[in-house]
């Protein structure tokens, strides 16, 4: 069981403590409920821009770097399409350098034409070299594109084209920042050698004073049911022919999310799961085999993705991968199959927990979701999970008209 407090300061910052005396660390972590589902379609890359503009400086602070490692510690983020998150590890005697640190930089950054240019360039030139320039790189835009029509997941993180971020201005920056980068929409976490009151008087003097934002509240369409297959291929320049099949699957905080979520670790976690083992390791049907999950928070995918190998034919391994489905979906699984997925979860959450890192980033997720207390129920929600949960979810999503199906097929070297 994993204890924490938590408090709100009067300008909305909701503030989360966890008290771990076995480390001489401390992690701050601050989500911001902002990703490239909050962008307009015209103007995506956002987010991802904001994560790199975060630490180009801020009124009192050049650089975020020098002073967090002077301190001894070390900081990063992320960002996808439903958050941005910033997080600092450090001995906790140094805590008061990361309140500093990110408190200046919600308060004020700092706004500079020479700041802005470099890190849209920085931000462009990740977009080429990943999604132009990579192999199988743009697969995300063909699959947000492919299964959604209305909701904003359907364009990647990254966003739809690099010429998004390229014609960002000054003023769409600071329309950007003022809206979405303020305490009442963020959620600050410090785990680790810290006392609550301790962190209550470091959160009070750095960031009591930041004055609120407007309230904001999501108003995004929900996609409707997909009621047919959508097919494309792309004849690309990649070392081998590829399929990805993309399933329709419940938002996070469905308690069905998690039968999904285990469903897919039955068909591809692991040398013992379906496909691995039957379709990779028996039949020698393909290269690379592999299903997961988006894990958004509204309505996401499970991906399958699979790549033949050499002499096998796009649609022999695809019918092989429906074949599976359509098995799992007629007989189901065993007591004693789904209890071994089951256990590997666990232990699996259990060895993530051990992390202060961890533990920070999800219980600011969690709350965002709406109770930081959901770190302490996923293990039970997972092994409350029967084989007909796993049956049921299997021939609801598991079908031809909930499926995009995109194919990459390999262009001939002249």
């Amino acid at each position: 069981m994993i204890q924490f407090s938590s408090f709100k300061l009067d300008n909305g910052l909701q503030v989360i403590v966890h008290e771990d005396d076995s480390t001489p660390l401390v992690a701050l972590n601050i989500l911001y409920k902002v990703g490239a589902k909050d962008e307009s379609p015209e103007k995506t890359g956002f987010a991802h821009l904001f994560e790199h503009l975060m630490f180009s400086g801020s009124a009192n602070i050049p650089n975020f770097d020098d002073p967090i490692q002077m301190a001894g510690g070390e900081n990063n983020a992320f960002t996808n399409n439903d958050i941005t998150n910033f997080y600092d590890i450090l001995p906790s005697e140094n805590l008061e350098t990361a309140f500093w640190l990110e408190s200046d930089r919600m308060l004020s950054l700092n706004f500079n034409e020479k700041a802005l240019e470099i890190q849209k360039k920085v931000v462009v030139e990740e977009f080429k070299e990943t999604c132009l320039n990579q192999p199988y790189g743009d697969v995300w835009h063909h699959l947000s594109d492919m299964a959604f029509k209305v909701h904003p997941y359907r364009w990647p993180t990254i966003g739809k084209v690099p010429q998004h971020v390229e014609n960002a201005t000054m003023d769409d920056v600071k329309h950007f920042y003022f809206k979405y980068y303020r305490p009442n929409n963020a959620i600050l976490v410090v785990a680790g050698n810290v006392t609550e009151a301790r962190v209550r008087q470091l959160a009070e003097k750095w960031f009591g004073e930041i004055p609120a934002g407007e309230d904001y509240q999501r108003t995004i369409a929900p996609e409707p049911p997909q009621k047919k297959l959508e097919k494309r291929i792309n004849s690309a320049p990649v070392p081998m022919d590829a399929i990805y099949l993309a399933f329709h699957v419940p938002e996070r905080t469905s308690r069905d999310f998690y039968v999904v979520d285990l469903l897919s670790d039955v068909l591809s976690n692991g040398k013992s799961s379906r496909l691995y083992k039957r379709l990779f390791k028996e039949k020698e049907l393909f290269a690379h085999i592999d299903a997961y999950v988006t894990g958004s928070v509204d309505p996401g995918l499970l991906i399958i993705e699979g790549r033949p190998a050499e002499g096998i034919s796009l649609e022999e391994a695809k019918q092989a991968i429906w074949n599976e489905l359509e098995l799992l979906k007629k007989e189901g699984i065993g007591q004693q199959e789904l209890q071994k997925w089951k256990n590997k979860v666990e232990s699996t959450l259990a060895f993530s927990e051990l992390s202060i890192l961890n533990k920070a980033i999800n219980l600011a997720y969690f709350e965002m979701l709406g109770d930081a207390d959901i770190i302490n129920k996923e293990i039970g929600w997972y092994q409350a999970i029967t084989t007909e949960d796993i049956h049921r979810l299997a021939n609801s999503i598991l079908t031809e008209e909930n499926c995009s199906e995109l194919c990459y097929k390999a262009q001939a070297v002249s």
